[in-house]
């Protein structure tokens, strides 16, 4: 049911690729496997019932369910796109506008606690690294809404599972906005959205309310211990 204050956002989404018949293999792979198509259609349609005063809310499913298209349509210049990482030292490819306290402090939140690394070029950096200094910046820009696609595809279900429960923290202590995108949906739990939606079947996901204190104490007792993500290489 639809309470006073939540926002239900409609996607009616249809896609065209035309095939090319000039290409011997796409002739060939049309043979084989009896295919009569000029082109590839799909249609991705439904409705996302978001509550007020969220923070952060998931998009998850499948590949090719449609999550990037339906979370670009939504959402559209808020979606974080591929960044340029140029400087010789990645606390230096931060948003200008940030002091090196608040630079180092949104490192410690996401889970990047290795000073070392801070002064290492970003394309030296482990997958686990990157993806954190990514949401730093995120989180550093300007942006009141974030949404991040690939939200922990590339690092293992450990890493992202302290990764997430990092994020959820340093989110709910700003006035930011943050949708995860993902494949995985094992990121509800550590998380703890707000709303979230699945892809696989179009509907909104029954979010169970959880006592947040519970993560919070992990990854807050990581986060005094030094070793926030910050030991693990990947």
């Amino acid at each position: 049911m639809q309470s006073h204050g939540d926002l239900k956002m409609r996607f009616d989404i249809k896609r065209q690729s035309k095939v090319d018949e000039s290409s011997f293999r796409v002739a060939s792979v049309k043979g084989r496997f009896d295919l009569d198509v000029e082109k590839i259609q799909e249609h991705f349609e439904g409705d996302i019932l978001i509550p007020e005063n969220w923070q952060i809310g998931v998009i998850y499913g499948g590949s090719g369910t449609g999550k990037t298209t339906i979370s670009k349509e939504m959402f559209g210049d808020e979606y974080v796109s591929i960044q340029d990482y140029s400087a010789g030292s990645v606390i230096d490819d931060m948003p200008t506008g940030n002091t090196v306290e608040d630079i180092t402090k949104m490192f410690v939140s996401v889970g990047f606690g290795s000073t070392p690394s801070w002064l290492k070029p970003y394309s030296v950096l482990s997958n686990g690294e990157k993806m954190r200094v990514d949401l730093a910046r995120a989180l550093l820009s300007r942006q009141d809404l974030i949404v991040f696609d690939e939200f922990t595809s590339v690092v293992d279900r450990h890493i992202a599972k302290i990764g997430s429960m990092c994020v959820s923290k340093a989110v709910r202590r700003s006035d930011k906005q943050f949708v995860a995108v993902s494949c995985h949906d094992d990121i509800l739990e550590w998380l703890e959205p707000d709303w979230a939606f699945c892809t696989d079947t179009m509907t909104m996901v029954d979010i169970k309310k959880k006592d947040h204190r519970s993560s919070l104490r992990c990854s807050s007792a990581i986060e005094k211990r030094g070793d926030c993500l910050a030991a693990i290489t990947i």
